[in-house]
């Protein structure tokens, strides 16, 4: 099974495709103006603290105050006592107080960045944790004597005045001492570049930002089943080589400067991918489709089984319909970097064979998905509840803002009520005033209305109110706007 990652690079923005089996399995977008912060490292001054919500508010330098819950400060984690645990805010932050602080969840929506002071730097094949002698190994590794094996390897290549600890990652595996040497010592000079900072800067000031994400695909996306990695600026191309050459040496024969006169992610169909991914609907191969909706609090996908009826009953088309959505959504996760509490409304099955089927397809499905997430049984109401981290904003709302028109509703009142509407506001405004006449300003679909279908009852209201009523057209007026004028 290959794979194949496409890295678009322009001045405003970088743009990383995964391609697995010739499908887009993931995107990846990086503004220039707008980098993430998670794995940012800030000398934070507090400026909050909440007692009653356990919690404090922490200026880093960004436009809102970021948050950090007691139960991720560092020091409260760092003893077995049960005491030290239940230690408050308020004996651990003062007011004013400079703090060494990293982005855990960058800013999304109306909330803040959350923090942690718990650091930890992340190289190829280790992260760094200087606070913490732990030495930890990743869950994917699940053979033991090769757990143990690393474990050993990384503890006899620490210095002695060594005091951090270490997670191994799945990258290590293969690792040899000289590379893992290499990164052991990278981690402890950043970590130690970051402490000089520190005393020496008035808080908040930025003390280390994490790898951009051209830059992040070498340290973190490659894999064995990795075959290329395309960039299409020779400029960043060079750059890449280089830092491949001293951080990810074997890397480096894996990557390749596209030269193509079409364009990159046109060439492998991104862009048509990235469409699909911003729509409400996904079609199914079958017929069937997919519905997502996203809301703030969590994001709903729903089944159907649409055109598709090529099964031998209509239980073994909703079973299919099941099967193949399993996949489509876990791959819609991926590409719409989906997270927070998900509902899964697959068509509903009786046979229980067929629920554990679809349940079995759909944890295989996600076993490519590099994000922390949990997946429930069958509810009693036939639904699958899944969470999924979310670190960073959403594909959708990376590209897209609220609709002005409806102000992100979905939908926007019909010309009717808004004659209505504007029927009501001029009975309003003529039992207040008395000016000579009102002119109605709206969109040309509700004027049309008004001189058609809705004749009848303003000519009534005029009568009624014993003054003239006129139209005016406003072309950039969005259905729902318009504006009484009293002449």
């Amino acid at each position: 099974m290959s794979e194949d990652i496409l890295v678009n690079i322009t001045p405003q923005e970088t743009r990383v495709a995964l391609i697995f089996q010739g499908a887009v399995q993931e995107l990846h977008i990086e503004r220039t103006l707008s980098r993430g912060l998670a794995g940012n490292i800030y000398l934070g001054k507090v400026v909050r603290v909440l007692p009653g919500m356990q919690s404090a508010f922490i200026d880093i330098g960004l436009e809102r105050a970021a948050f950090l819950h007691v139960a991720d400060i560092w020091e409260t984690r760092a003893h077995d006592g049960q005491a030290a645990q239940q230690t408050p805010i308020e004996k651990l932050l003062f007011d004013g107080q400079s703090l060494t602080v990293q982005v855990v969840k960058d800013p999304i929506g109306t909330k803040g960045a959350r923090l942690s002071t718990q650091i930890s730097i992340a190289g190829r094949m280790l992260v760094y944790l200087p606070q913490d002698r732990h030495i930890g190994i990743s869950q994917r590794i699940e053979n033991e004597a090769e757990r143990e094996l690393l474990k050993n390897k990384v503890q006899k290549l620490l210095p002695p005045e060594e005091k951090g600890g270490f997670i191994i990652r799945t990258m290590a595996e293969d690792a040899s001492d000289a590379d893992l040497q290499m990164d052991i010592e990278y981690l402890r000079k950043t970590w130690s570049s970051i402490t000089l900072l520190a005393k020496s800067k008035p808080a908040p000031t930025l003390l280390h930002q994490d790898l951009s994400l051209a830059q992040r695909v070498l340290r973190d996306f490659v894999n064995d089943e990795t075959t290329t990695i395309q960039v299409d600026s020779r400029e960043n191309f060079q750059k890449l080589q280089e830092f491949a050459a001293s951080y990810t040496p074997s890397v480096t024969a894996r990557l390749m400067h596209y030269t193509g006169e079409r364009p990159l992610f046109d060439l492998y169909g991104v862009e048509e991918e990235i469409q699909e991914a911003l729509s409400r609907r996904v079609p199914l191969k079958s017929g069937g489709y997919l519905i997502v909706d996203q809301t703030e609090a969590m994001t709903t996908i729903d089944v159907n089984t649409g055109s598709f009826v090529n099964g031998r009953n209509f239980d073994d088309t909703i079973f299919k319909t099941n099967l193949e959505a399993a996949h489509a959504i876990a791959r819609q996760l991926r590409l719409r970097n989906l997270g927070g509490i998900i509902i899964l409304d697959f068509i509903d099955m009786e046979n229980s064979e067929h629920k554990l089927a679809v349940l079995a397809e759909l944890h295989k499905a996600l076993l490519r998905d590099r994000t922390k997430k949990s997946v429930s049984e069958f509810s009693a109401l036939g639904l699958v509840e899944m969470t999924r981290k979310r670190t960073r904003e959403s594909l959708a709302h990376i590209l897209c803002e609220p609709c002005p028109a409806c102000n992100g509703k979905g939908q926007v009142k019909t010309a009717r009520t808004i004659c209505y509407e504007i029927l009501r506001e001029v009975l309003r405004e003529a039992k207040q005033f008395n000016p000579r006449e009102f002119r109605i300003l709206a969109s040309q679909v509700v004027v049309d209305m008004f001189l058609e279908e809705e004749s009848q009852h303003l000519a009534m209201l005029g009568d009624f109110i014993h003054k003239p009523i006129s139209l005016q057209v406003e072309t950039v007026y969005p259905q729902e706007q318009y504006d009484i004028i009293l002449m």
